[in-house]
């Protein structure tokens, strides 16, 4: 059983992998490579986090609720089922408009 009790090889309801807290942002790390990471995300009502870049490319799934995601500048709505790419070097800024889940993938290569 991997530390993130999430076993290799076992499908899994993404959702369900992590639970909201109130006046919170839940991050739960699933896979840690040289490559990149994925985590999951949780965000309660009007959580966020502040502007900020990553020397990577990222890619969010919404997988429930609903974020407003700013990427230079450039405020974007993303709802459930719908992806975004956060290009590397770009200040982006998250914001939950409901409270949302995603999932985040870092690609360092």
């Amino acid at each position: 059983m991997a530390e993130n009790n999430i076993s290799p090889s076992t499908a899994i309801p993404l959702s369900a992998a992590i639970q909201y807290q109130t006046g919170s942002v839940v991050s739960k790390e699933i896979m840690r490579k040289d490559t990149g990471t994925v985590t999951l995300f949780a965000f309660d009502e009007g959580q966020g986090l502040s502007e900020h870049t990553a020397p990577f490319d990222a890619l969010v799934y919404i997988l429930d609720g609903e974020a407003k995601i700013t990427i230079t500048g450039n405020p974007v709505q993303v709802k459930t089922g719908e992806l975004i790419i956060m290009p590397a070097n770009e200040p982006h800024a998250l914001q939950a408009v409901q409270k949302f889940k995603m999932l985040l993938v870092m690609i360092r290569s």
